[in-house]
């Protein structure tokens, strides 16, 4: 009897781990709405790659739709405890979905209203308005990257992946930018005058944006991206023909097919590594990257509105740790100021990061 009640034990014991860690297989391709899809140059990413991928809140829906393929924790017998949960968090979830749609739609009046003062300014003045959006487009980026900072001087933010990441995005549309300049979108004192003043206030009111609600700032990032996607892929469609004739400009050709490409892949999440390596032959082939690379920067925006979503392409390739969760120390992480602040007066977080330290 005692050897059947040990070996019973043992079985319960091993089907219980089993049971914490299902195996899942990956979903489909990510298909991002603007229908920018080329193909890879390598492989697909392992099996280990867990993406999170979050869709926009249409009106029609329910519920905010988010497609996992990361592994669960759950335990069995836990079904009806979550069933009740979800009961329970039902007059949450309609506030929540009520804050999301408002949310985006100030994002959206914003963009709009933005998207109507360039097309009078700039109606026939393309790489002026150009350089007003890439000067625009990378200023969300620094914001991002300063108020993690400060969460990471409060030791509220230890999550390196989102620094990473952010740079790159910004590092992408800076060189948009110099290309830009030595395009000539930058010769009159108005449009630097305009852009840079526009910068600023875009700056603070990101910061603020950002502070309150990661998930709101996220978004309208994604909306001036598709934006800007828009606007090149007009632009390659009305003068394709003229672009090839002429020759592409020296900085796009070293930053695009340069020797170091860490940090262009580092910015394209739903990518591979390596798996985009562009060819620079004339202009034309410029703004198609261009292009693509606001479509990227999209598909970045849209994840990161699920939080703690975002990981780095490169750090699927260091991961060695799936199959030993005991090594891997927790990270301090927050959504917003006002949960910052909440989770530091509770110091549970800190205190597990320092025992598992100790441990180690």
């Amino acid at each position: 009897m005692s050897l059947s009640s040990s070996a019973f034990a043992v079985s319960a014991h091993s089907f219980s781990f089993k049971a914490r860690r299902p195996k899942t297989p990956l979903p489909s391709s990510f298909q991002n709405p603007l229908r920018c899809n080329s193909t890879p140059s390598v492989p697909p990413l392992s099996r280990k790659l867990h993406p999170v991928k979050a869709t926009i809140l249409q009106e029609d829906e329910e519920d905010v739709v988010v497609e996992k393929s990361f592994r669960t924790t759950s335990f069995p017998g836990n079904g009806i405890e979550e069933v009740e949960a979800s009961r329970g968090n039902s007059s949450s979830s309609s506030l929540e979905r009520w804050i999301i749609k408002v949310e985006q739609s100030v994002n959206i009046f914003l963009t709009d209203s933005v998207i109507k003062i360039l097309d009078t300014l700039y109606r026939d003045r393309d790489y002026a308005r150009f350089f007003v959006l890439e000067t625009i487009a990378r200023v969300p980026y620094f914001a991002f990257i300063s108020v993690l900072h400060m969460y990471e001087s409060f030791g509220w933010w230890r999550r390196a992946d989102y620094l990473k990441v952010h740079f790159a995005e910004s590092w992408n549309e800076m060189h948009h930018l110099l290309i830009m300049e030595e395009l000539g979108g930058n010769s009159w004192w108005f449009d630097r005058f305009l852009a840079q003043h526009i910068a600023i206030f875009y700056y603070f009111m990101t910061v603020f944006m950002y502070a309150l609600s990661p998930r709101m700032a996220y978004h309208f990032s994604e909306c001036v991206e598709s934006h800007a996607f828009e606007t090149y892929d007009k632009f390659i469609k009305a003068r394709g023909d003229e672009l090839k004739k002429k020759p592409a400009p020296e900085v796009a050709i070293k930053y695009y097919t340069g020797g170091d490409l860490y940090l262009f892949d580092e910015f394209q999440t739903d990518r591979a590594p390596c798996s985009r390596r562009p060819k620079i032959e004339n202009l034309y082939d410029v703004f198609a990257n261009i292009r693509d690379d606001e479509a990227e920067h999209c598909k970045t925006m849209k994840a990161c509105q699920t939080h703690g979503n975002l990981r780095s392409p490169h750090s699927y390739e260091e991961d060695g740790f799936e199959d030993t969760p005991d090594c891997m120390i927790p990270e301090a992480d927050c959504e917003g100021i006002v949960d910052c602040i909440k989770k530091s007066l509770t110091p549970s977080q800190v205190k597990q990061i320092r025992t598992v330290e100790r441990n180690r």
